[in-house]
């Protein structure tokens, strides 16, 4: 056991991890360390609160063959950030080897084995960049100590080279696979022994050299997604689902299905116990030769439902309850000094209120969940697409009451994930559908109209905001009442109020100086299943806040930026825990995460000099800013807008700009910035979703509208701040999304004295 092996000897879900020995390869054996918690264990912060934590023994990771050709694992699964490169690139970078020599094979899922799986929460480089460089630090040490063995010569005279290990003295070379049999039999170097590189020295990170591993195959449509699956023999499923949250199938007449042609076997799908959670939401599945049939035949299906208590779910009425907890004093989650004194005291003139909507939204992946299953000789094998493979794994075993060992998940690319893949449902209604059919390959598909219709969509929001202004302009008192339904309902069908986590983001965080501060949270019900969205409640969090923030400056007669500079202070690092009653941060450690004021200036700064803020425009043209600091990465972004004499917006610009601390892969870290700002900007003036009778109003894209090309920014210009190894990694994913919004809604206020408060924006009404 290593130093770092005793420093976590704490970590209790750690049940496993194998390495090993095999051929003539880089592989693995059982070998195995069992970490069991103590009550007085410290508390656990990143990668290290995760389920499986982290893994960083080459045995796992890197397999060379006597070819050379270096096999590195991606154990997190690809929807578009780039995560199956950037983490194999990182180790091929400090082993020293080859990229046209690499190649890259997805994991299967087990955590176990090799770390934690789950692609949420923007933090795969965040948790997996140091453990990815010590792999690849210690297979290129061990490919040195085996020419220096074979050369009979000592290791500091050897060196790794490019796929070769060369001794400096004599000029003799061998490569990478010529050594592979004999790195395997060494011991794995001690992460107090593993020399990383130098900055100076990469050859791949920070590079943007490298392509996408996958970026060809997807360019040709030889990529394989999870819809992609086929097996000889396979049947295919598709479910006829309640369209009312915790609605019980009572009973249904399957005659007419079974009469369509193709139709096999009828399946009934049972409803979850208690909360929802990952479970289906219970139905029938229609099984057919092929999905059209499985189709035709669940339009045939006769099916009676019982009641629910959400029946009478309906939007318009929901928001009234919201706006009604959001004017009533809320639970109180930070306070400083007294807010009720200090806009007791001011002036009319002095006080400033605002309210802000945000609707429902879905994740709306280009595409829809699906999943292959096949149950035989007491096994099930799965093939999906899931941002969650381990999880999707365990409900799985549990629905089907099978041990765990005897299930295996493996996952192709995702056509876009969002948080919408991290929940198995789908995966548990394949694998139910395959149990009934043994020995058959069944995939379960979704339509688009069941991806929308049946999503754990991202929540609906009211937030309340009072400021009473001071006499330089700037608030004296910040209060905000943040009221939504919250993700923990998923659990706990009773749960109210947003969560400590939920809170974090972009609520209760607040870095502003103002005296008095206080936040609250009001109790409404969820009625639909919430889920994680990308970057989830920093969406309303921002929207309100930084439009606010807008509002304030205006009132004060200044310009929007320097208000906001003024507000933040001069640069400081703050305790999220002690300075902001955040005790959560993204399950980083507060102390190597601070919030760091000085750092939200520089990106406010980069994104506002290169909109050219401050520049005269043409009438009907505005810029509007917006900033935020998520997933520990500090984001900021300027809108220009044209708004024409019937109301219509037009995005002619965005500037962004990003401080996620180290660029591994500036190249995916660009594309996710883009990908945000078309997103953004979809939420900003389309996007929405709406219930009546409890049931989802929209159905597909024609009403659920997404961003389409024609509406898409012509120029977004990205700008990376303060790339320092030495800086603990943020998030990237997530973190530039949350301004965009805000900042479209600040620019449509500059072009035309409108201030929008309520989302989608679709056309500004003038007065």
């Amino acid at each position: 056991m290593n130093a770092r092996d005793k420093n976590l000897s704490g970590l209790s879900r750690r049940q496993l991890l194998q390495a090993g020995v095999a051929g003539l390869t880089l592989a693995v054996t059982a070998q195995g360390k069992v970490w069991a918690a103590t009550p007085a264990e410290a508390k656990k912060y990143g990668a290290d609160s995760m389920p499986g934590g982290t893994v960083d023994d080459p045995l796992v990771f890197v397999s060379i063959a006597d070819s050379g050709v270096v096999t590195i694992i991606a154990h997190r699964v690809e929807m578009g950030t780039g995560v199956r490169t950037s983490l194999p690139m990182v180790v091929a970078d400090e082993m020293e080897a080859k990229w046209d020599m690499v190649q890259v094979q997805q994991a299967e899922a087990n955590e176990a084995r090799y770390g934690n799986q789950n692609v949420d929460g923007s933090r795969s480089m965040r948790h997996f960049f140091m453990p990815m460089r010590r792999v690849g630090a210690a297979a290129r040490q061990m490919l040195e100590a085996a020419a220096a063995a074979q050369w009979g010569v000592p290791v500091a005279q050897v060196k790794a080279v490019q796929h070769e290990v060369v001794h400096s003295a004599s000029g003799r070379r061998l490569g990478y696979g010529a050594l592979a049999q004999a790195a395997a039999k060494l011991a794995v170097p001690p992460e107090s022994q593993r020399r990383l590189k130098k900055e100076s020295e990469f050859r791949y990170i920070g590079k943007s050299q490298v392509r996408m591993v996958d970026l060809e195959a997807i360019g040709k449509g030889q990529a394989k997604y999870g819809m992609d699956q086929h097996m000889p023999g396979m049947v295919y499923a598709v479910v006829a689902r309640p369209g009312v949250l915790g609605v019980k199938l009572r009973s249904f007449n399957g005659d007419k299905a079974m009469q369509v042609p193709g139709v096999l076997k009828l399946v009934e799908i049972p409803m979850y116990q208690g909360a929802p959670a990952f479970s289906p939401l219970g139905g029938v599945a229609v099984v057919a030769r092929n999905t059209w049939a499985a189709m035709q035949g669940r339009k045939a299906l006769e099916l009676t439902w019982e009641d629910s208590p959400h029946t009478q779910y309906d939007s318009a009425s929901y928001r009234q309850t919201l706006e009604k907890a959001a004017r009533a004093p809320g639970k109180s989650v930070r306070n400083e000094g007294d807010v009720a004194a200090v806009w007791d005291k001011a002036k009319p003139a002095q006080r400033i209120t605002a309210e802000y909507y945000i609707p429902t939204l879905a994740h709306a992946s280009m595409e829809p969940p699906v999943a292959t299953a096949l149950v035989k000789d007491g096994e099930c094998n799965i093939w999906t697409s899931s941002q969650d493979p381990q999880t999707a794994l365990n409900y799985v075993a549990k629905a089907l009451g099978l041990p765990p060992e005897k299930v295996k998940v493996q996952c192709g690319l995702l056509g876009g994930g969002f948080g919408r893949k991290s929940k198995c449902d789908y995966v548990v209604e394949a694998a139910l559908v395959a149990k009934a059919m043994p020995g058959t390959p069944v995939k379960l598909v979704w339509t688009r109209e069941d991806d929308i219709q049946h999503d754990y969509y991202h929540a609906v929001a009211v937030e309340h905001l009072e400021a009473a202004i001071g006499k330089k302009g700037l608030p004296d008192s910040w209060l905000h009442r943040t009221v939504s339904p919250t993700i923990s309902s998923l659990f706990d069908p009773n749960a109210q109020g947003e969560s400590p986590m939920e809170l974090g983001m972009g609520a209760i965080n607040m870095p502003y100086r103002i005296p008095n501060v206080r936040i609250e949270t009001g109790n409404v019900p969820a009625h639909s299943r919430i889920g994680w969205f990308r970057s989830v409640y920093n969406i309303p969090h921002a929207f309100a806040t930084q439009c606010f923030i807008a509002e304030l400056a205006h009132h004060a007669g200044k310009d929007h930026k320097q208000y906001a500079l003024d507000l933040i202070g001069p640069a400081r690092k703050l305790n999220p825990e002690k300075a902001l009653a955040d005790a959560w941060n993204y399950s980083e450690d507060p102390e190597r995460y601070p919030y760091d004021t000085g750092r939200l200036r520089d990106v406010i700064e980069a994104a506002t000099r290169g909109a050219g803020w401050g520049r005269k425009r043409p009438k009907g043209r505005g810029l509007g800013l917006a900033f935020s600091y998520s997933f520990v990465t500090y984001a900021a972004t300027v809108v220009e807008v044209e708004v024409d004499d019937k109301g219509q917006v037009k995005v002619l610009a965005v500037d962004m700009a990003l401080d996620c601390g180290p660029q591994v892969n500036p190249e995916r870290i660009r594309s996710q910035m883009e990908g945000s700002a078309v997103m953004g900007i979809g939420i900003a003036l389309m996007s929405e979703i709406s219930f009546d009778k409890g049931q989802c109003r929209q159905s597909n894209f024609h009403d659920y509208e997404v961003l389409r090309h024609n509406a898409s920014p012509p120029v977004i210009r990205t700008h990376l701040v303060n790339n320092h190894l030495m800086t603990p990694p943020g998030g990237v994913g997530e973190p530039p999304l949350p301004p965009v919004a805000p900042a479209v809604c600040n620019a449509i206020f500059a072009a035309t004295g409108v201030r929008v408060r309520d989302l989608p924006v679709r056309q500004v009404k003038r007065s």
